[in-house]
């Protein structure tokens, strides 16, 4: 491709790796263009953020096609991923500590199925505390990392499918189709809670967006190498 089609607009898949931002996945690429064929700026945007502990599916717009990341961002998107049982995390996932612990003896194959078969359908879910959306200008994870509280509200998501694909208690592998503003870390403390005990999200993978598939994805530095020979 040359500097008109990313100008004109391209729409690229990428596997962003563990402990990236998507921000940071953005800058890098922006930069290899720019780079590349000499550019000032260019525009390049993300349709959807990936929190740095999971990997997967990022897509990137580039030029005239960044007006269609919402498009992008309202489309369902599917993720895997492993639920630990019987321990809570003030942050959902392993960004933070666990902070309580909760009995699992009690808890069966039937019980987890049982449990992932309430989550179907439109569900009201609270984001966590931990998140990027905003309260009086504010984003939630600046408030949660002053040691702050505040009231989140619910909000309705729908989940079309959501199966457990692995147990090995405490552990609990996952596949979940969820629409757009589904917080997965969400659904693993609230998991925890409907099987009488806790959970938090211990790994996490997007695989789909829409149509699109992370087996069509190339690394970042993948994709700095074929932009090079291009």
């Amino acid at each position: 491709m040359n500097k008109e089609d990313y100008l004109n607009g391209q729409v690229l898949l990428i596997d962003k790796p563990l402990e990236w931002t998507s921000f940071q996945a953005v800058n890098k690429i922006r930069w290899h263009i720019k780079q590349k064929f000499g550019l000032k700026k260019i525009k390049v945007g993300h349709a959807g953020t990936l929190d740095p502990l999971a990997s997967g599916l990022l897509i990137i717009c580039t030029g005239k096609e960044t007006k269609n990341i919402a498009t992008y961002q309202g489309q369902i998107k599917e993720y895997t991923g492993t639920f630990t049982i019987g321990a809570t995390t003030p942050s959902y996932d392993l960004e933070t500590a666990i902070n309580e612990r909760f009995p699992t003896n009690h808890i069966t194959g039937g019980v987890l199925t049982k449990a992932a078969q309430k989550f179907i359908g439109e569900i009201d879910q609270k984001p966590p505390i931990f998140s990027a959306i905003k309260k009086d200008g504010k984003r939630l994870y600046e408030l949660a990392r002053k040691g702050e509280t505040t009231e989140i509200a619910t909000r309705k998501v729908s989940i079309s499918e959501f199966e457990l694909t692995k147990t090995t208690l405490p552990e609990v592998d996952f596949r979940v189709v969820c629409s757009k503003g589904t917080y997965i870390r969400s659904l693993a403390y609230d998991f925890g809670l409907s099987v009488n005990s806790g959970a938090h999200l211990s790994s996490l993978r997007r695989t789909k967006i829409g149509e699109f598939s992370v087996d069509n994805s190339l690394s970042i530095d993948d994709f700095i190498k074929k932009l090079e020979l291009d």
